[in-house]
């Protein structure tokens, strides 16, 4: 399997966030969206904001391999069992990021209506500092990120198709990010993040 070329540190203050972006080849990166968008049970929960519930904009799936569930946002997810191919990409992300990930919890952004609001990957399940590896596959989405304590400091990247972006250290603490929804035509994208439930 093809290997990534290139990594770049994205230099941010209070943070250990680093971007591949050719993490899969092109080929691997279609086999791999098309098969997850085809084989995955996917499901939109309800999501609870200011007080008012809605229909989570996105879709969403948890595989694992301890049993642990996942919660978030009032939303408590089981997990799957991992497929052939999220074992093939989770053997390919843990070496790279040198931790054995448990979990994977996979989005599908349908459009640009589709989006992942403002949030740290914090949950205490999550552990004292996270590791966090996000692969990206389908149509590019710009990956904000605010800090916490000075939310004029920002920065955007934009997540290709085969990517990954690996977050660790202490970066959960001081950074909060987000998919914002764009008026813009945008094709179909799948992301899944990597993470440790303990």
């Amino acid at each position: 399997m093809q290997l990534f070329t290139e990594k770049r540190d994205l230099g941010l203050v209070d943070s250990d966030i680093w971007y591949y972006p050719n993490f899969l080849n092109n080929k691997q990166a279609n086999e791999y969206f098309d098969i997850l968008k085809t084989d995955t049970p996917w499901r939109q929960d309800d999501i609870k904001v200011f007080g008012k519930v809605y229909a989570q904009p996105r879709l969403t799936a948890l595989y694992g391999n301890n049993g642990r569930s996942y919660s978030y946002s009032n939303i408590t997810m089981e997990s799957l069992s991992f497929t052939k191919e999220l074992k093939q990409l989770k053997s390919l992300v843990d070496k790279e990021a040198g931790v054995e990930f448990t979990t994977c919890l996979l989005n599908l952004y349908r459009d640009g209506k589709d989006s992942n609001g403002w949030h740290s990957d914090d949950e205490k399940e999550l552990g004292q500092n996270p590791v966090i590896a996000s692969v990206s596959l389908g149509a590019s989405r710009f990956f904000h990120l605010r800090h916490k304590s000075d939310k004029t400091i920002r920065h955007k990247i934009l997540l290709e198709h085969g990517s990954l972006l690996l977050m660790r250290g202490e970066t959960q603490h001081f950074w909060q990010h987000q998919i914002a929804k764009t008026a813009k035509k945008v094709e179909e994208r799948i992301n899944l993040t990597f993470r440790i439930i303990q």
